[in-house]
């Protein structure tokens, strides 16, 4: 007969731990996670000030390191010989898991390819914390992270998404908000629905769902509703029960016109709106008309 499972002494040797920190709340910190806090030799922390804070909350005395986007590949390279010379490291960033728009990704690669062990610590995450609440399908989705800061390329970026049917997660500053809400309503239309999940897991936690069109006149009434730190969860693209039936030879007419003196976005908005049509579709097929004259092209 089988003895009952009992805990294990942690293995500390050679080992990088990935150590999600709260988000917020102090109380979401895993007993798991403190543990591994205290007992490694050395934390590896994005920023040592906001870590140390955590850590004396915790009357946790681990030596730290600094570890961030700047000095990643130099600090990785002090700490690879460490690691294989029985040292054990925690990683953290400010707040949340490791790598998920937070650095790291350099120091474990190097590990892997050393044959270091890599052992992954659950934990927080504002990502997955906030489609756990969106009401929105969370059996695929697609994390986007940071939209570009430039207008252009945040644009190109949606433009390229447009089509994509999995719900959708991008993390946004306050500064940069209503101008990422009004791209979207310029490129994906008004309806798309958007949870704008603020704040999570602290005292002015807000979570509020609208088409984008509405939720962005509805951030716009009172800038409390857009400080602070933010995720938007996008519902995925669906295509309208129109796009089947077929585009008019007229409208095809016009499109083409268009385009000869216009931008293919621009052609095919206008063509939407003179037609009272989805300018999405339009665009979808004046694209693949394209690519069906560049291959006979070919």
């Amino acid at each position: 007969m089988n003895e009952p499972n009992q805990a294990k002494e942690v293995e500390m040797v050679s080992t990088l731990y990935i150590v999600p920190t709260p988000i917020g709340n102090l109380d979401d910190i895993t007993l798991r996670a403190l543990q591994i806090l205290k007992q490694v030799d050395l934390i590896a922390a994005e920023d040592t000030r906001r870590t140390g804070l955590l850590l004396q909350h915790f009357s946790i005395n681990t030596r730290m390191m600094s570890l961030h986007d700047h000095n990643e590949q130099q600090k990785t390279d002090q700490l690879i010989p460490q690691l294989k010379q029985g040292l054990s490291i925690a990683l953290v960033s400010d707040a949340g898991t490791p790598l998920i728009n937070d650095p790291g990704y350099h120091l474990v690669k190097n590990c892997r390819q050393a044959g270091i062990r890599v052992v992954p610590l659950p934990g927080p995450c504002a990502a997955i914390t906030a489609l756990s609440a969106a009401g929105i399908a969370s059996d695929r989705f697609c994390y986007e992270g940071f939209l570009p800061a430039k207008r252009k390329n945040r644009q190109e970026v949606l433009q390229g998404l447009m089509d994509e049917s999995r719900t959708l997660i991008f993390y946004e500053s306050p500064h940069r908000l209503l101008d990422t809400l009004a791209d979207m309503v310029a490129i994906w239309g008004a309806e798309r629905y958007v949870i704008l999940a603020r704040e999570l897991t602290k005292t002015w936690e807000s979570i509020h769902g609208l088409p984008v069109r509405e939720l962005l006149e509805w951030v716009n009434v009172d800038e409390n509703r857009y400080r602070g730190e933010m995720v938007l969860v996008v519902e995925g693209y669906r295509a309208p029960k129109e796009a089947s039936a077929a585009i008019s030879s007229e409208v095809k007419k016009t499109l083409a016109l268009l385009q000869q003196s216009l931008p293919l976005k621009k052609a095919a908005a206008i063509t939407a709106e003179i037609y009272g049509l989805k300018k999405n579709a339009l665009y979808k097929h004046a694209l693949e008309q394209q690519v069906n004259s560049d291959s006979a092209i070919k």
